[in-house]
C-alpha cells in the first residue's frame, strides 16, 4: 500500500514537473515572456487595487461595501497563504530543475501555494458577486495571472491550482461574514 502511494506521488510529481516545464517553455519567446511578466506584476496588487478604485469611483457611495469585502478576502489570504508557504517550504520549480528558467524575480522564497493566483481567485469571486458585469475583465486576467505564474518557472501547475482553490474557498467563506 505504501509503495502503491509513493508511485502515485511520484507520478504526480512527475507530470506536475513535466507540464511545468511545457508552458514555462513559451517564455523563451521575448513577446510572451514581456506580456506575463506584466501581468504577473499588475497581480502583485497594481490591478486588484485599480479595479477597487474603479468601483469607488463608479459607485461612490455603494462601492465601499464591495471593496471592503475585497480588502479582508485579501487580507485573510496573504495570512493563510504565508502561513502554509512556511510549513510546505516548498521550492521553488527553477530551483530544483535547471531546464525551467525564470521570467521574473519571485516576490517570496517558497512555491506552495501560488499567493497571486489564490487572491486573483478571491478578489474576483468576491468583485463579481458583487458586480458580475465585470467578468470580461477580471476572469480572463485572473486566468492569465494563474499561467503567468507557470510560464514564469515561479509556480508548479498543483501550486496554481491549489492557490485558486484556497482563493476560492476564502471568497466562499468570507460571505458568511458580509
Amino acid at each position: 500500500m505504501q509503495n502503491r502511494m509513493y508511485g502515485y506521488l511520484h507520478r504526480m510529481h512527475d507530470l506536475d514537473t513535466d507540464l511545468c516545464l511545457c508552458l514555462n517553455r513559451t517564455s523563451r519567446h521575448l513577446f510572451v515572456r514581456r506580456i506575463f511578466r506584466l501581468v504577473s506584476r499588475l497581480g502583485d496588487g497594481l490591478f486588484w487595487y485599480a479595479v477597487m478604485l474603479g468601483i469607488l469611483l463608479a459607485q461612490p457611495e455603494d462601492g465601499w461595501m464591495p471593496v471592503l469585502h475585497m480588502a479582508i478576502a485579501g487580507a485573510s489570504g496573504t495570512l493563510l497563504y504565508k502561513a502554509i508557504k512556511g510549513k510546505t517550504l516548498r521550492p521553488r520549480p527553477f530551483e530544483v530543475n535547471q531546464a525551467i528558467a525564470i521570467g521574473i524575480a519571485p516576490l517570496d522564497r517558497f512555491s506552495f501555494p501560488s499567493g497571486h493566483t489564490l487572491h486573483a481567485v478571491a478578489f474576483s469571486a468576491v468583485a463579481l458577486t458583487y458586480f458580475p458585469a465585470l467578468s470580461w475583465l477580471l476572469v480572463p486576467f485572473t486566468l492569465m495571472v494563474a499561467a503567468s505564474r507557470v510560464v514564469l518557472g515561479l509556480h508548479y501547475p498543483s501550486d496554481v491550482l491549489a492557490g485558486a482553490a484556497i482563493g476560492a474557498l476564502i471568497a466562499w467563506g468570507s460571505f458568511t461574514i458580509f
